[in-house]
C-alpha cells in the first residue's frame, strides 16, 4: 500500500532517519515507537505531506508519491497529536468544516460520529467550552466519518479516559478488518483485538 525507501531527515544538525526503509500493507498496523525527540512525529508529517524536509522516495501503491499526490491525499486521513479543532466553532460545526476540507468524509452523519465518542448531546456546545478529552473526541470524530484506506494517527489516545482508549481500539481493529491500514505513535500500551502490531523503532533507524 505504502513504501518509504531510503528516507533521510536530519533537524538541527542531527540525524533523525538515514538509509530508512518501510512498508505498509493493507489490514495491517504499524507502530512507530522510540524516544522523544526521534523523530515520531516527523515521520508522520512528512508521511501526510506536511514537511518535506527528507531525502527518499516514498510510494503509494507502487506509483511515486509526486504522480499520485491528489489520488494520495484522497485515500489517507491525517490525525495530529494535538485536538485539531477551533474553539470558537461548536463540535458539529468543527466537523462540517473538515468535512468541507476532505471529501472522504462522508461515511455517516456527524451526528452519529459524535454519538460514537459519546459527545452527544454536545453538538451545539463550542469547542473552548470543552474539556481537553472532549476536544480530542471532536477530532476523533473524523475517524467514523471517513472512507480513507490509511490512517496516520499521531498519539490518539491522549488525554482520552480508559472507556475511549477501549473505544478506539475496536474502532482500529474494525478498520483492520475492512481492509485498511494504519500506522501510529502511541505512548499507550496499544492491544488492537484480533490484530498483531508491527512496531518500527527510530531508535534504532537513527544509528542503522
Amino acid at each position: 500500500m505504502l513504501e518509504v525507501k531510503n528516507l533521510f531527515c536530519e533537524r538541527d544538525e542531527r540525524v533523525l532517519f538515514a538509509n530508512f526503509s518501510f512498508q505498509i500493507n493493507a489490514a495491517e498496523v504499524v507502530q512507530i515507537i522510540g524516544q522523544n525527540g526521534s523523530g515520531k512525529t516527523t515521520l508522520l508529517r512528512i508521511l501526510c505531506g506536511l514537511s518535506d524536509a527528507y531525502t527518499g522516495e516514498i510510494y503509494w501503491h507502487g506509483v511515486a508519491l509526486d504522480d499520485e499526490r491528489e489520488q494520495y491525499f484522497q485515500a489517507m486521513l491525517y490525525v495530529g497529536h494535538l485536538a485539531g479543532v477551533k474553539g470558537s466553532l461548536t463540535a458539529e460545526e468543527n466537523l462540517r468544516w473538515m468535512m468541507q476540507l476532505d471529501k472522504s468524509l462522508n461515511k455517516c452523519t456527524i451526528a452519529e460520529a459524535l454519538k460514537q465518542v459519546g459527545l452527544c448531546g454536545f453538538e451545539d456546545v463550542p469547542c473552548h467550552s470543552l474539556s481537553a478529552g472532549q476536544q480530542r473526541r471532536v477530532g476523533l470524530a473524523r475517524l467514523y466519518l471517513s472512507s480513507a484506506p490509511l490512517w496516520i494517527l499521531d498519539e490518539p489516545f491522549t488525554a482520552l479516559d480508559k472507556q475511549g482508549v477501549k473505544e478506539k481500539e475496536a474502532l482500529i481493529a474494525n478498520h483492520i478488518q475492512e481492509g485498511g491500514a494504519v500506522i501510529l505513535t502511541t505512548h499507550h500500551d496499544l492491544m488492537i483485538p484480533g490484530q498483531i502490531i508491527r512496531p518500527i523503532n527510530l531508535d534504532e533507524v537513527a544509528v542503522a
